[in-house]
């Protein structure tokens, strides 16, 4: 299963704050450059790479003169807004010296709850990644509180994992991997090279976090590890102090744990998006949109004969044949308002009726799953 992460094209990295603020003593610059110069090398191996980074908390801490992470959820925010201006100045120097651009990204829980916000924040990444640009995201930690906060990065990664259907989470931390038991209780605890991300012995495996400024800990990366692989990817946890471990990983080195998955990224997520989501309305399609879905291509606004329902763009709609069959469902671009105004027209006319375009397809083949 080594040559599934050697083959990845599309990868979501998660670096730790105890990497990335080397134990919450201050942003570690080399630490960070290290990483840019190892993503440069993966990106010129034509590989797609979006940098999820720990450390806004953590950096925060360190400029505010603070050594014990607070509890208090504003005292969380202000550390947060202090630390993020650091830790985009530092990547964005860091990268800029391999010719590579980057782009901050801060998400919260809702971004990707809302389908409007999960359907924008989708198209904005796969637009960065087309443009070779690395995007850095963080959960923004500045206005997030305990509802809607995903609670720690490592399930951050996995969700945006799934988001651009990725085929592989690498999670760097300061352990080797997943042991069979808490390596610092047990001497004896043997590393864990590969196993299947849903067996449930890796959580009574997996230990608390390992230091004061880490959130999670290895049980955080067992369910990102089980979350990532209901959308297909595979998740490989290693230490990022072991040298050149990024390329490494990508030649298929026995490093850390792999814990793999069972589905495609691609077979996955439609079972989510056929099985898991209400319906908000109906499109039916003429003959011709329906042998167009058949085979495999997006859904064009002129298949469109009929509009029913009220529904926002990122909405879960039914598609029906002319006798009310319901043959497919997906995610759609156009609110029903613009829907109706743009049913039964080409693409190209779009920006004429509508003012704008958000994007050519009513329903985009990567996220429609015929039934």
């Amino acid at each position: 299963m080594r040559a599934a992460i050697s083959k990845a094209r599309r990868l979501i990295i998660k670096v730790g704050s105890a990497l990335v603020t080397n134990d919450g003593a201050g942003l570690s610059e080399t630490f960070i450059a290290e990483c840019a110069r190892q993503i440069a090398i993966l990106h010129a191996q034509g590989r797609e790479v979006v940098l999820v980074s720990s450390g806004a908390i953590a950096a925060g801490m360190q400029r505010l003169g603070w050594t014990r992470r607070p509890h208090e959820i504003h005292e969380l925010q202000a550390a947060a807004a202090v630390g993020q201006m650091g830790l985009c100045q530092t990547y964005e120097t860091c990268f800029a010296g391999h010719g590579l651009k980057t782009a901050q990204i801060l998400l919260t829980h809702e971004d990707l709850a809302d389908r409007t916000r999960y359907l924008n924040a989708r198209s904005t990444l796969t637009t960065l990644l087309s443009l070779g640009v690395v995007p850095i995201i963080n959960e923004n930690d500045t206005v997030v509180t305990d509802e809607i906060k995903f609670g720690d990065n490592d399930t951050l990664g996995a969700l945006v994992a799934n988001l651009v259907e990725a085929d592989a989470l690498i999670i760097l931390t300061d352990q080797r991997g997943l042991y069979s038991a808490d390596p610092r209780k047990v001497p004896a605890a043997t590393l864990i090279s590969e196993g299947e991300a849903q067996d449930r012995r890796f959580e009574t495996m997996a230990g608390g976090s390992g230091s004061t400024i880490s959130k999670g800990g290895m049980i955080t990366k067992i369910r990102a590890a089980q979350r990532a692989a209901r959308s297909g990817a595979h998740t490989l946890i290693a230490s990022g102090h072991e040298s050149d471990v990024l390329p490494r990983l990508m030649t298929g080195e026995a490093l850390g744990t792999l814990l793999h998955a069972s589905a495609s990224p691609m077979a996955a997520r439609k079972q989510w998006l056929a099985d898991h989501l209400q319906l908000a309305g109906s499109l039916t399609l003429d003959a011709g949109a329906e042998k167009a879905l058949r085979s495999g291509r997006s859904l064009l606004p002129i298949g469109v004969t009929r509009v029913d329902g009220d529904f926002q763009r990122g909405a879960v709609v039914a598609c029906r044949d002319a006798d009310g069959a319901e043959i497919a469902r997906g995610l759609v671009n156009y609110s029903s308002v613009e829907a109706r105004r743009i049913a039964r027209h080409g693409s190209s006319e779009i920006e004429t009726l509508l003012g704008y375009i958000n994007e050519e397809e009513l329903i985009h083949r990567d996220n429609l799953v015929l039934l």
